[in-house]
């Protein structure tokens, strides 16, 4: 009679992944203290060996928490696309939240609360999207233990904070030049918050672009909005287009903001690209179902996600990075909604 196949241990998984049976236990259990790369290594020979106690442990996924301020819109959406495909492809949960901007009501948990809470529901790391910690609330995710990156901050955060942008500075200043090489001379730039960095990023390339060209901005051409809504989009293009001597191309400081100025141009009777040259920022999908389509600079938000899930996983395994802040490149996406002005 035939000896029946010995059973595979956690040694035999092991030896085949050329890492310790300690590692193996790790992946089995849900550890987070283990590079993506070893864990799926560790995942496909325990799939290999047919170890049944990975039907088990592997359902225990590591689960990063998806944080935003404010609504979740078009911007939000690509970037959770990005967060969750990355997820899914390295084997990780996502939670996501949304916690309101501004001030913290009484009745909400307190920073040191929200931290606690977090380490105890199973969260290994923390990703906020285009909002602002307190130093309170980074502190306190210190003190849990619960590393945190921050995609495409809205001021940039402490030193010791990992953080994934783009090149807001050369989005702005190729932006400007796009408008410039079409022949435009009176362009206008409607920003977003003040205090927003990326957004001053954008509003120094775009007066970089126009400095070099020797073309001077009136004061009144370049429009500070309360936030990047299309509401306030409307309110924006109304202003710069009322003026007595409107411009001929307007850049916004992102495409709901240039959606906005879309729409203060219609009611206007005034014809998008014929007569107004509009861009925005971003490439979200509002950009692509505007009318006409707008022409906008990318920011590669799905792949900000991306990098940000990456580099949470690397910070949980104890791993150090190469750099606090990582800027992804900007590109121009031309469309329907720039032309050369009418002479």
């Amino acid at each position: 009679m035939s000896a029946s196949p010995s059973r595979p241990t956690l040694a035999t998984v092991a030896a085949s992944a050329g890492v310790s049976v300690a590692t193996v236990s790790k992946v089995l259990n849900g550890r987070a203290d283990v590079s993506p790369t070893t864990r799926a290594r560790v995942k496909d020979l325990l799939r290999t060996h047919d170890y049944a106690a990975h039907l088990v442990g592997l359902e225990r996924h590591p689960t990063i928490e998806l944080t935003f301020q404010g609504n979740i819109g078009a911007y939000s959406a690509e970037v959770i696309q990005g967060v969750s495909g990355a997820a899914a492809e390295l084997g990780v949960a996502v939670t996501v939240s949304v916690r309101a901007r501004g001030r913290r009501p009484s009745s909400h948990p307190s920073a040191t609360q929200w931290a606690r809470h977090l380490a105890a529901t199973g969260r290994q790391a923390v990703i906020a999207v285009a909002g602002e910690l307190t130093r309170e609330e980074i502190a306190a995710l210190r003190r849990v233990r619960l590393p945190l990156v921050v995609i495409d901050p809205v001021n940039m955060p402490p030193s010791e904070v990992t953080s994934v942008g783009s090149t807001n500075f050369s989005g702005g200043l190729t932006a400007t030049r796009h408008l410039l090489e079409l022949g435009h001379q009176r362009i206008a730039f409607l920003s977003g918050p003040v205090a927003a960095e990326c957004n001053q990023a954008r509003l120094q390339g775009f007066r970089g672009a126009l400095e070099a060209a020797a073309v001077v901005v009136p004061d009144e051409y370049v429009h500070v909005a309360d936030g990047f809504s299309y509401e306030e989009g409307v309110v924006g293009g109304a202003y710069l287009l009322d003026l007595p001597t409107r411009p001929t191309a307007i850049f916004a400081a992102n495409d709901e903001l240039a959606a906005g100025i879309v729409e203060s141009a219609r009611v206007r009777g005034i014809r998008v690209p014929a007569e107004l040259s509009i861009i925005g920022f971003d490439d979200t999908e509002i950009a692509r179902l505007a009318s006409p389509p707008l022409t906008t600079i990318r920011q590669p938000l799905q792949d900000m996600g991306a990098v940000a899930v990456r580099t949470a996983l690397r910070l949980v395994a104890g791993e150090k990075v190469d750099s606090r802040h990582v800027e992804l490149a900007t590109e121009l996406v031309v469309r329907y909604s720039t032309a050369p002005p009418q002479l």
